[in-house]
């Protein structure tokens, strides 16, 4: 019962939109003070620098200012014009267009919210300017957006299998599959709502309608390229075993820079601002790891393992 409430209460605080660390800490010192008392969290510190000393973790602000730095230099805003010009004469292809850069862009970065921010702010006014229904428009882009939850190099899929205590790279190559999975079910589905309610996607009249085929896939491919070549030069590196995944982050990193000199967006105040933000991001993943430390050891402590053993052996009931 206990753990329960304790369940209720986390979700309730997450719901009322209460920060993610301070809801799990928390619910977890409350919890463990008022049935256990303040020594039940005495050798917390000495895990917490278990965490900090995980070399696995060293990956995550790599990948972060590596999808921050490839925020910076309009990636996805090429890749939606290119996009959009192949599938203009589809009904729904913009939606289609969105969802097929949302995933590259989740590949390139791994970071959910670079994802979500960029296309939103790029996509979503190009949707609605050519009359898509706000519920399709905002929909796809937040399917699309939290593919980064899943696609390699994913932050979570590494956190992931610092917890789980399995490699890096076999959640890696464990989650391609469900990504592509994933990013068709969305197409097709785009495509079936389009069919059914042609008012919810109109065809995306492009204005360079002029180009030839040949013009479009050379666009297509210049702007396809660059991200396709980071992301088999940071997930080949770790699947081949050439490279640890920190070492494959910090090859992320540099690659991220390098296109940042290509796309001429390379600059002093730039590096300034994704540093701030990648100091920010990575202070905020780590917050929430150190607060599930005291969350999982309360539930074990207080709860216990056999309401965990007999939640999974007795749900659903036998009948």
């Amino acid at each position: 019962m206990i753990g329960l409430v304790m369940f209720g209460a986390t979700l309730l605080l997450l719901m009322v939109g209460f920060p993610v660390a301070f809801t799990f800490a928390g619910v977890a010192v409350i919890f463990g003070v008022l049935t256990q008392g303040v020594d039940l969290f005495g050798f917390m510190p000495y895990r917490i620098m278990s965490v900090m000393q995980n070399t696995i973790l060293m990956a995550v602000p790599l990948f972060i200012f590596m999808g921050i730095v490839l925020q910076k230099t309009k990636l996805a805003e090429q890749l939606l014009e290119a996009m959009g010009d192949l599938f203009g004469n589809v009904r729904g292809g913009l939606a289609v267009s969105t969802i097929l850069v949302g995933s590259l862009l989740a590949a390139s970065t791994g970071v959910v919210g670079a994802s979500v921010v960029a296309m939103g702010v790029i996509s979503l006014p190009v949707m609605l300017k050519h009359n898509y229904k706000k519920t399709l428009s905002t929909g796809v882009i937040c399917a699309s957006g939290t593919l980064g939850q899943i696609i390699p190099p994913s932050i979570v899929l590494i956190i992931l299998a610092d917890v789980l205590g399995v490699p890096v790279g076999d959640l890696f190559q464990g989650a391609i599959m469900p990504s592509v999975v994933l990013v068709g079910g969305y197409i097709i589905y785009v495509l079936v709502v389009s069919y059914l309610d042609p008012q919810a996607a109109p065809i995306f009249k492009s204005n360079k309608c002029n180009l030839g085929k040949a013009e479009k896939y050379f666009k297509v491919a210049k702007a396809i390229v660059p991200p396709i070549s980071l992301i088999i030069a940071v997930l080949g590196s770790i699947f081949s075993g050439i490279a640890t995944p920190t070492e494959s982050a910090a090859v992320g990193a540099v690659g991220a820079l390098v296109l940042a000199v290509l796309y001429q967006r390379l600059s002093w105040k730039m590096l300034q601002e994704t540093s701030t933000e990648t100091i920010k991001v990575t202070a905020m993943v780590f917050a929430i790891l150190v607060a599930l430390l005291p969350f999982q050891w309360c539930l074990l402590t207080v709860v216990g393992t056999p309401w965990w053993r007999n939640l999974s052996t007795t749900y659903p009931p036998k009948r």
